[in-house]
């Protein structure tokens, strides 16, 4: 076991400790759960003696943790893959996530990498690229006792759940994902206290389905988790990453009166048509999406409530997109990310008659887009003046004393303050509308 002055020593980049200890950089693509299941790896890492880097620096063992929703998030891992080899002939390149899940095969094809490591062979990574890398000569890693302080982050993302039993037509998760489990309530309050301990400020609860959380435990719910969470952790925030529509109810919002849980609701919508609705397979219609948005509104009425949106689903009319659209606007989201359909092998909606042409995708997007950035810019719009706590979370230029930072209900803020803001939280005025945030003034 090291003692803390040779931790010390690694910490502060000593030449000499350098060129004993190895580099890993992981690059994570996709959705919460995967960040998660990064962070995971990353202190696995760390407590095995590497140094965890950024995916631009020279590393030993380079592992992207991919996505595989739309074809575009394939092509994207394949990019990444080409690049970082390019970047470091002699790495260990790690293929993992979903799309090594689906398709494993189409990853060891390329000549770039090293290893491909499905969703659940991520428990063995870690050992599987440190053999990997040995036969290269470099020394056995320096074990350490834990990772000293935030690893990349001043949020933490803990997995609460995994899987999907739903089977949406166009979905390809349950394949990748397996079927849906839930991770015992003591394990997940004990890694929040973890992530506390560690200087987090913030958590973020992610999964699947994070609605049926417990389904699979005696006596337990997400209502109950919660509860365990604001009783037996003094994490400062806490974050609820998604929500499907039904699955919201008065009871479980009424736990958003306590200020530690923070007021931003993702629920995912798809479609503003009915019609399109049913034929995806979803459990809702807009009737009851709508009520379930007016039912964080009547708890919050400054909730930033963010949603997806597909285009071009198999079947849907220039009408039935209207609809969706004008559906949409109603809403009044804070924030919307529209995607093309993209056909995935193995579901259901890839053999569907009535395939959405390109052409129509495109035009389709480009309305749907639109709408997000007015959207995106009339929720920020009608936050100035308001005065919420922001996560600072990094500066992007040290020298001119710049920061960035999360507000409460999902709004990305800058500032300019003399002193060290990173991870800290403290409230701000939120001022002007910038290009890519809203700028703000830090209130003493």
């Amino acid at each position: 076991m090291m003692n803390e002055e040779t931790m010390a020593e690694l910490a502060s980049g000593d030449s000499a400790s350098e060129s004993r200890q190895r580099r890993v950089a992981i690059h994570t693509h996709g959705c919460k759960l995967n960040q998660a299941d990064s962070q995971v790896l990353a202190r696995r890492f760390q407590e095995t003696g590497y140094a965890v880097v950024e995916p631009t620096e020279v590393a030993d063992i380079i592992v992207l943790n991919s996505c595989t929703v739309t074809a575009t998030a394939d092509a994207k891992a394949r990019q990444f893959l080409r690049a970082a080899r390019r970047r470091n002939p002699d790495a260990v390149v790690v293929a993992t996530g979903c799309y090594a899940q689906r398709a494993p095969s189409e990853l060891e094809a390329m000549s770039e990498v090293s290893l491909v490591m499905g969703n659940s062979a991520k428990p063995g990574l870690v050992e599987a690229a440190t053999l990997a890398v040995q036969p290269a000569g470099r020394p056995s890693p320096l074990p350490v006792s834990r990772p000293a302080g935030p690893v990349g982050r001043t949020r933490a993302m803990v997995k609460i759940q995994e899987g999907c039993d739903q089977v949406c037509a166009y979905c390809i998760v349950p394949k990748v994902r397996g079927r849906e489990r839930s991770i015992a309530p003591d394990e997940i309050v004990s890694e929040i206290n973890r992530h506390a301990a560690d200087g987090y400020r913030e958590v973020a609860l992610t999964g699947t389905q994070l609605g049926t959380y417990g389904f699979d435990l005696p006596q337990v719910d997400l209502r109950t988790l919660l509860e365990r969470i604001l009783d037996e952790t003094c994490i400062e925030r806490i974050r609820v990453s998604s929500l499907q529509a039904h699955e919201i109810t008065p009871a479980l919002l009424a736990l958003w009166e306590n200020p530690r849980l923070m007021p931003h609701f993702h629920i995912p919508l798809q479609s503003g048509c009915d019609a399109t609705l049913a034929a995806m397979r979803r459990r809702y219609d807009t009737v009851r999406f709508a009520e379930s948005v007016a039912q964080v509104r009547s708890v919050y009425a400054d909730a930033g409530i963010t949603t997806d949106i597909i285009v071009g689903f198999p079947g849907e009319t220039a009408e039935d997109f209207a609809e969706s659209l004008n559906f949409a606007c109603e809403m009044g989201f804070s924030d919307i990310h529209a995607f093309p359909y993209s056909k995935r092998p193995g579901t259901s909606a890839a053999y569907f008659a009535g395939q959405v042409c390109e052409t129509a995708k495109r035009e389709r997007m480009g309305e749907m887009l639109t709408l997000a950035a007015d959207a995106r810019h009339l929720f920020r719009e009608g936050q100035l003046g308001a005065v919420r706590p922001v996560l600072w979370e990094r500066s992007s230029d040290p020298t001119s004393g710049r920061w960035m930072g999360l507000t409460d209900n999902y709004i990305r803020v800058g500032t300019v303050q003399q002193g060290r803001l990173g991870n800290t939280i403290a409230n701000a005025r939120l001022t002007r509308i910038g290009e890519n945030m809203v700028e703000s003034d830090v209130v003493e």
